[in-house]
Parts: structure tokens; C-alpha cells; sequence
């Protein structure tokens, strides 16, 4: 069997690319972003099927308009998107899936992609956020979610869904250049831990009850210390209302247009998105509006990116 790095020039046909995307735009020495996509799961703790979510996440995209409404441009045009052979993780332990990821990630970063991550459980993140590190060494990270994911161990590992942000600060990433938004679910340990290294975090109720003000969006952007920003993406960080299609969905979550605003501050603000990963959808055909937008987050962000 080939391994990654011997097919890693290949990339999808426009029957299962992002975006069906017609060649050339979807070839990889024609594009400056690259989907890779990361069905890993493993360490699940409610529902399942977050396996499914890069290959649901690239399904839905066919159905999402190629010129985006708040841009006015069909950027897939302009710069080229190709979709790399989803990762086979095979058996590996969660340690070893993470070097695997990270290895394939950095490759596409050195060869000048614009590399965009698809989870899978957001166990894989902490290898997105390595590999860019590594290219950006003052890089922030902005982390969307419900939870703050910074357990030392969960359900008998230390590489849990649950943990991931916690082995980035393993790595030496300087954890108070980490901003958290939308959290509302964590352990009393895990709150002490993001207050003793630094963490910013925006949880959702003093959010909902006026603590950041009006446009909290702002305070979000300007507390991201640095220009660079690597974003990871839970997709529970939304309403269940709108995004049921989760494994640990949470009430009191976030809505379209007002995440967008986020996104419109950091362009504002003069941010530089260098890569994302979006991670946790659980497919469900009964409600394939949740997948639709995952699928259109990633095309907005990328909007964003290149904006």
C-alpha cells in the first residue's frame, strides 16, 4: 500500500472534491489551498459518527454556491482548491495519529498550501496547530467550542476529544496566546488551568449577560495577541438549534450571523488567518441542514482568510 507521502500529489476528482470543484481549479500545482481531511475516532463520549463528518462536510459542499454573498467573488476560482485522499490512521494509538497528521499537515504548509483540517474528533487539532506553529512561531489561536478541552486525561487517555488543547500546552505552546469562545461546559480543574497558563477564554454566559459589551466580537478579535491567528473550530460551539449534529451538543450556544462578526472584527483588526481546522460534526440525514453549514463555514472562512 502507498503511503501518504507517495500519493500526497494526487488529489480528488470533482465527483467527491470540495465544492465539485472542475479541474483546473481543483488541481493541487493549481491551488493555493488544500483540504486534508482527518476521519479519526477514537475517544467519543456521547455520540458517534465523527468519522463521517470530513467526508459529510465535502458532500454538502456541492450544494454551496461557488460566489459567496457577503464577498461577491467565487474565490475556488481565483486561488484553486484541492482536495487531498482522506488520512488512514489505521490502528494507530491517538499519539501516533497525531504525528502522522502533523507530518502530512507540515508537508502542505512547506510546500506553500494553505492548509484547511477536517476532524473528526477535535482530538486532531493539536497536530494542525503544531505544524503551523512551527511556520508561524507568534501565531495566537482562536478556539470556537463549547468546551474548553484542556483535561490532562479523559476516560483513561490523555489523547481524548476532550484533552487536546492540554497537549498543546504539553508541545510549549505559550497558552496565553490561546483565546477560547463560547465555552460553557468544563471542570473545575480545567478552569483553573486556563487561568494559572494565561488562557483568554469568552465563556458563553458572561457573553449572553454583557460582559464584553455589545460587540463582543470586538473584544474577542483585539484580545487575540498577535496578527497571526490559527483558528480550530469545534462545530458545537453552536446552538443545537441550528447544529444538532454533534456528539456533545450544549444549550446556550452561538448563531450564524453573530460568529461572522467575529470574523469581520479580525479582518478589521488586520488578522491574519493562517490556517483552520473544523472538527465534531456527526453526519444525520434527518438533518442535513447542519452539514450544509459546516460545509459553508469552511468556504466563509476561507473567504475570510483570503480577504
Amino acid at each position: 500500500m502507498m503511503n501518504y507521502e507517495d500519493r500526497m500529489m494526487k488529489v480528488l476528482p470533482p465527483s467527491t472534491n470540495f465544492l465539485a470543484l472542475p479541474k483546473p481549479h481543483g488541481e493541487y500545482d493549481n491551488a493555493k489551498i488544500v483540504i486534508l481531511s482527518a476521519p479519526y475516532e477514537k475517544t467519543v463520549s456521547y455520540g458517534g459518527g465523527t468519522k463521517k463528518g470530513p467526508a459529510g462536510i465535502i458532500n454538502a459542499s456541492h450544494y454551496v454556491e461557488f460566489m459567496d454573498d457577503e464577498f461577491f467573488r467565487e474565490l475556488c476560482f481565483e486561488v484553486g482548491i484541492a482536495t487531498l485522499p482522506p488520512l488512514n490512521f489505521g490502528s494507530k494509538s491517538g499519539k501516533q495519529m497525531l504525528a502522522q497528521l502533523q507530518k502530512a499537515v507540515a508537508a502542505q504548509i512547506e510546500a506553500g498550501k494553505f492548509v484547511v483540517t477536517l476532524g473528526g474528533e477535535h482530538t486532531i487539532s493539536t497536530a494542525p496547530i503544531l505544524a503551523h506553529q512551527a511556520k508561524y512561531p507568534n501565531m495566537s489561536v482562536l478556539h470556537f467550542d463549547a468546551h474548553s478541552d484542556l483535561r490532562q486525561e479523559y476516560s483513561g487517555t490523555p489523547f481524548s476529544h476532550a484533552c487536546f488543547m492540554a497537549r498543546v500546552a504539553d508541545a510549549g505552546f505559550r497558552m496565553e496566546r490561546v483565546v477560547q469562545v463560547g465555552i460553557r461546559a468544563q471542570e473545575k480543574a480545567e478552569f483553573e488551568f486556563a487561568r494559572d497558563r494565561g488562557v483568554k477564554t469568552f465563556y458563553a454566559t458572561q457573553i449572553r449577560r454583557g460582559k464584553h459589551g455589545a460587540n463582543w466580537q470586538k473584544s474577542v478579535s483585539t484580545t487575540l495577541p498577535t496578527n497571526e491567528v490559527y483558528i480550530t473550530f469545534d462545530i458545537d460551539y453552536f446552538d443545537p438549534s441550528i447544529m444538532p449534529s454533534t456528539g456533545t451538543p450544549e444549550p446556550d450556544g452561538f448563531l450564524w450571523s453573530e460568529t461572522m462578526q467575529i470574523f469581520r472584527e479580525l479582518t478589521a483588526a488586520g488578522k491574519k488567518i493562517v490556517g483552520f481546522d473544523v472538527v465534531e460534526l456527526s453526519p444525520d440525514p434527518k438533518a442535513r441542514h447542519a452539514t450544509y453549514l459546516a460545509a459553508k463555514l469552511v468556504y466563509r472562512m476561507l473567504n475570510f482568510a483570503f480577504d
